[in-house]
C-alpha cells in the first residue's frame, strides 16, 4: 500500500507540475499576441472606417466607361483615368479635370468636333447643320439641334430629344447605325433615315 500510495503522489505531483507549465506558457503566448498581432490589426480597421468614398459615372470619350468609387478629395482627373483614359477622339478642353469628384455626379467626356474644313464635301454639311440643312445635305448628328432632326421623315419632336439626349449621355454618335440604340427608332425607320444623316 505504501509503494502505490508513492506512485500516486508521484504521477499527482507530475499532473500538476504539467498544469503548471500549461498555464504558464499560455499566459506568456496570451500577452505578445494583444498588443502585436491586435495592435497591427488596429491602424488598419481605424483606416477603413474614417475612409471617405465618392462615386462617380464616367462616359462619353473614355476606354471602359462605368460607374467608379474614388477618394474623398480626388479629382475629375482621376476619375477619366479609372475608366482607362480618354480615347483618341475625345476633347478634354470640354471636362474640367482639376475639379474634385462630386458624390452622385456623372463626368461625360465629349468627342471632339469635326474640322470645320476637313473635306470638300463635308463643309457644306457642317454650314447646314448650324444654319439649317441645306437641301440634299445630310444632317450631322452630333451638331444637329432638336429643330433640325425634328424636320427629318418620321422623327418627332420627342424621338429628336431622345436623339439629343443620347448623343450627350455617350458623348456623340460613332456611325449612324448606333441610332438604333435611340429608343423609338427601330430597324425601317434607320433604313429611311441612312442618306438623311451622317457624323
Amino acid at each position: 500500500m505504501d509503494s502505490i500510495s508513492r506512485r500516486q503522489v508521484a504521477l499527482y505531483a507530475a499532473g500538476a507540475l504539467l498544469i503548471l507549465l500549461l498555464g504558464a506558457r499560455y499566459l506568456r503566448d496570451s500577452r505578445p499576441a494583444s498588443g502585436g498581432a491586435g495592435g497591427r490589426a488596429v491602424p488598419v480597421r481605424v483606416d477603413a472606417a474614417g475612409e471617405r468614398w465618392v462615386v462617380v459615372q464616367v462616359a462619353g470619350e473614355v476606354r471602359d466607361p462605368g460607374v467608379y468609387r474614388l477618394r474623398a478629395g480626388q479629382r475629375v482627373d482621376d476619375a477619366v483615368r479609372r475608366a482607362g483614359g480618354p480615347t483618341g477622339r475625345a476633347d478634354l478642353a470640354g471636362v474640367n479635370l482639376a475639379a474634385k469628384a462630386e458624390d452622385g455626379r456623372q463626368v461625360i467626356v465629349p468627342a471632339r468636333a469635326p474640322p470645320a474644313g476637313a473635306a470638300g464635301a463635308a463643309a457644306p454639311s457642317t454650314a447646314g447643320a448650324s444654319a439649317g440643312v441645306a437641301p440634299g445635305q445630310p444632317l450631322n448628328l452630333n451638331t444637329a439641334t432638336v429643330d433640325q432632326l425634328d424636320e427629318l421623315d418620321g422623327i418627332g419632336p420627342q424621338t429628336a430629344e431622345k436623339i439629343v439626349a443620347y448623343r450627350e449621355q455617350h458623348g456623340g454618335f460613332r456611325s449612324v447605325s448606333e441610332l438604333d440604340r435611340v429608343p423609338g427608332i427601330g430597324e425601317k425607320r434607320l433604313a429611311a433615315l441612312q442618306d438623311l444623316v451622317r457624323v
